[in-house]
């Protein structure tokens, strides 16, 4: 059982833990427990994973109405997680955060189910600490990372990526976008519910950017459209997209520069495909991600609070004319981010199994 959802961060590792337990343990089962209206039901059910909903609410750590109303929704989570783990009886349950996953690993622990629990960010969110002290095994994204939880029981892993992303192929990509063989392509992500932010940056940034490139941007469904489809009308090198499945391997493949938030399941695709980037972190989390990238060289970052279009936009002609530098980017962050490897993923599982 893989819970986890509300944003893409917790779901993308998940999912390549899935491709490998699906090839190793073929009549093996899955089941997913996420949220009612976040965007990881089509990728979970794409890839064709049982797909379950449990209320779902956030403790956050400052006052706020919201944390009253959502106790209800924790406990109301956990009571259908108790009937979910008693109808489905597990063999194990795994997360990689997202308050979703917590009446589930309770639920799990309750009925003597093992649990792993996932740790991406360089911060711990509020959701992994109320997870670990339950947890049988807890893996990190980054080494560092492992003295932030108990010594007994906390490995150094990597993030996994999934192989999907890795088997998209450039003239695929262009035919299917309709790009041009020859110009450089820009993709701009802002995360899987998308970015208001990077919306709007990219909307101020794409009118500097004629002769420069192309663009391909993911603007989330959750966000208003109106002012990227008008772009979109005035500049014919501009695309947008809400949503990409399938297509997402694509788009990679055809990005030689890609501008994206600072979610670690983002990064860890970004670094698997060394792929040059301009980060645009949110405030919070995000900015440790992108701090020790940045320290590296391996990235270039944005701070989206004093950052305007121009700049971005600025920032983009630059690396696009330096290929040495962006070459250089993309080969430093596939090593300073590693990706899981699927042996030492399928011992764990062992180990959870005995």
């Amino acid at each position: 059982m893989f819970s986890g959802g509300g944003t893409l961060g917790p779901v993308t590792p998940l999912l390549a833990v899935h491709e490998y337990l699906k090839e190793e343990y073929p009549e093996a089962e899955f089941i997913w427990v996420g949220t009612k209206n976040g965007p990881e039901k089509s990728l979970i059910t794409d890839a064709g994973i049982a797909f379950l909903t449990i209320a779902s609410g956030k403790l956050r750590r400052y006052l706020s109405f919201w944390n009253v109303t959502d106790i209800f929704k924790i406990i109301f989570g956990f009571f259908q997680s108790l009937f979910i783990i008693y109808r489905q009886t597990p063999d194990f349950c795994v997360s990689a955060g997202g308050f979703v996953s917590v009446p589930v690993h309770w639920a799990a622990w309750l009925f003597g189910i093992p649990t792993w629990v996932h740790q991406q960010d360089v911060v711990v969110g509020l959701a992994n600490q109320m997870m670990a002290p339950l947890a049988r095994v807890i893996t990190t994204a980054l080494k560092p990372s492992v003295k932030l939880f108990s010594a007994k029981k906390t490995f150094w892993l990597g993030n996994p990526v999934r192989s999907l992303v890795l088997q998209g192929e450039r003239t695929a990509g262009l035919k299917a976008f309709r790009l041009p063989e020859k110009e450089p392509v820009v993709l701009a992500l802002g995360g899987g519910t998308g970015s208001m932010r990077v919306n709007l940056l990219m909307i101020q940034a794409v009118q500097h950017l004629v002769g420069f490139c192309q663009v391909v941007h993911l603007s989330g469904r959750e966000r208003p459209q109106d002012l990227v489809e008008r772009a979109v009308k005035h500049f014919p090198y501009y695309q947008v997209h809400q949503f990409l499945g399938k297509e997402m391997p694509l788009a990679y493949a055809v990005a030689d520069l890609v501008i994206a938030r600072g979610g670690f399941g983002t990064l860890s695709e970004l670094a698997a495909l060394g792929k040059p980037a301009i980060l645009i972190p949110k405030p919070g989390h995000q900015e440790e991600n992108v701090k020790f990238l940045a320290q590296a060289g391996v990235v270039e970052v944005l701070d989206e609070r004093t950052a305007d279009g121009n700049l971005l936009a600025r920032t983009i002609r630059e690396l696009l004319a330096d290929k040495e530098r962006m070459f250089q980017m993309g080969e430093g962050l596939k090593k300073v981010l590693p990706p899981a490897k699927k042996e030492e993923i399928l011992e764990i599982v062992s180990f959870l199994l005995k």
